[in-house]
C-alpha cells in the first residue's frame, strides 16, 4: 500500500502563487507516474497535470497550461505543482495521484486532497 500526502493548499488572492506538494511513502516512487487532479463539489474529478517517473514527459490540461508547472524530486519521493497567476476558478480541492503511465489512464493511488481557495 502506498500513501500519498498532499500539502501546500490555502487561501490566496487572484494573481498569487501556491506550490502544492505530494509525498509518497513508497521507495520505488521513481517508477510511478504522478499526477494532479482537482474536484469541485458535485462535479467529477478532472485532470490537471501529470509527469512521468523520469520527469522527461509532462502533460497539462489546457486550462492551466502556462500557469501551472508539475515537477518531481525522486530523492524526496515528492511531486510538486507550482501554481502561478491563480484565478478564482482554480478554487477547489486538489488531489495527488500515482499510476503506471503519465497519461493517468490508470490510477493506483490517490491522496486525501488539499483545498485551494482563490479570492477575487
Amino acid at each position: 500500500q502506498v500513501q500519498l500526502v498532499e500539502s501546500g493548499g490555502g487561501l490566496v488572492q487572484a494573481g498569487d502563487s501556491l506550490r502544492l506538494s505530494c509525498t509518497a511513502s513508497r521507495r520505488t516512487f521513481s517508477t510511478s507516474a504522478m499526477g494532479w487532479f482537482r474536484q469541485a463539489p458535485g462535479k467529477e474529478r478532472v485532470f490537471v497535470a501529470a509527469i512521468s517517473g523520469d520527469a522527461l514527459t509532462t502533460y497539462y490540461d489546457h486550462s492551466v497550461k502556462g500557469r501551472f508547472t508539475i515537477s518531481r524530486d525522486n530523492a524526496k519521493s515528492t511531486v510538486y505543482l507550482q501554481m502561478n497567476s491563480l484565478k478564482p476558478e482554480d478554487t477547489t480541492v486538489y488531489f495527488c495521484a500515482a499510476g503506471p503511465r503519465a497519461s493517468m489512464s490508470q490510477i493506483d493511488y490517490w491522496g486525501q486532497g488539499t483545498q485551494v481557495t482563490v479570492s477575487s
